[in-house]
């Protein structure tokens, strides 16, 4: 299945609006074209809806969040509400502010998300559960590993099930569920962590997946969760060849995801089905 989904993303060319942070911004685009698909970066209010309008699917993601562009993401998500796009949220940092928590809340609230991607301490502020973070990044003692995995898959289905979105958590274990089925996904490697945007570059990926599978968001997801952990493994064994170091790695990384063919992605999943 996930090789029909990356010829789906090839063939179809899906035109991504991001709305993202201005920190990952260039890497976000630069991921989109490299999986196949197209990427449009607008935040004016001036202008989100009329390009939401004509894009295939849109990503919001409050990395660099202010009042400014927090009107057009709630602008430029209900119109993709309203003409059914696939709609990605990235709750960069949510539960590390209170303009964060609240806009990420208001936003899940007002907005019908087709995927909610984060760590687990931003997905755990999205369930309204405690949780700890560290600036944007997961607190260490909410990180997915074989003790609290149970609990995660559990945590992950049961927001699926409120919200209606997909849930994908990342970190050293993946889950991407929605309210009946979890993929527990092992790809990637730790230097992924080690550059700044691999997770903002994951949501735009996502955005692209959905946007060319819309019938099948579940399995779209969990397939460009997969692509992105495999070309992280390419990336770190490509870095360490030409002893190269977290540059050269997001170089790689971005060369990986163009190279990335459907045997290569179906052969290198590792995954399981709960």
């Amino acid at each position: 299945m996930f090789q029909e989904i990356i010829n789906n993303v090839r063939e179809k060319l899906p035109l991504v609006h991001n709305i993202t942070n201005y920190v990952t911004v260039n890497d976000c685009a630069n991921i989109v074209l490299a999986c196949g698909g197209a990427p449009i970066m607008a935040d004016d209010i001036g202008e989100v809806e009329q390009i939401t309008s004509i894009c295939t699917s849109l990503v919001i993601n409050i990395g660099t969040l202010n009042e400014r562009t927090i009107k057009s993401m709630f602008a430029a998500g209900k119109k993709a509400n309203e003409l059914s796009h696939p709609t990605v949220l990235d709750p960069v940092g949510a539960g590390a502010s209170t303009l964060r928590t609240n806009t990420a809340l208001s936003l899940v609230k007002e907005v019908k998300f087709s995927v909610i991607r984060g760590n687990i301490s931003e997905i755990k502020c999205i369930a309204n559960e405690a949780a700890k973070t560290k600036g944007v990044e997961a607190d260490e003692g909410d990180l997915v590993g074989s003790d609290n995995l149970d609990e995660t898959v559990a945590l992950a289905k049961r927001l699926s099930a409120q919200t209606e979105a997909v849930i994908a958590i990342t970190g050293p274990i993946d889950i991407v569920a929605n309210s009946q089925k979890a993929y527990i996904i092992k790809n990637g490697h730790p230097m992924m962590s080690k550059i700044t945007g691999a997770g903002c570059m994951l949501s735009s990926l996502i955005g692209a997946f959905c946007g060319a599978n819309s019938e099948n968001l579940l399995a779209a997801t969990a397939a460009a969760v997969c692509a992105m952990g495999i070309c992280g493994e390419i990336a770190y064994e490509k870095a360490v060849q030409s002893g190269g170091g977290t540059s050269s790695f997001r170089m790689h990384l971005i060369d990986a995801m163009s190279n990335l063919d459907a045997a290569t992605l179906g052969g290198g999943a590792k995954i399981e089905i709960r």
